[in-house]
């Protein structure tokens, strides 16, 4: 998924799409490690999409599932 489609997507759409990236990484490790996994780029491709949506969350605002804020 490239970034222009990614910024398209609304906030829980992009909730959505970054809790199905991270299930289909794992998934690809889990393949790669019983050695199932016929296409290796499968990994960076997923970690690539993962930090797009990442991006337009920060740049939105959004806070990401799972995060915490960092105070100093």
């Amino acid at each position: 998924m490239d970034i222009d489609k990614v910024r398209q997507l609304s906030d829980p759409e992009l909730e959505a799409a970054l809790r199905e990236a991270k299930q289909d990484l794992w998934g690809a490790r889990f393949a790669l490690s019983t050695r199932q996994l016929k296409d290796y780029s499968t990994i960076p491709q997923t970690r690539r999409t993962i930090a797009r949506i990442l991006t337009v969350q920060r740049e939105r605002g959004a806070r990401p599932a799972g995060a915490t804020e960092i105070t100093r």
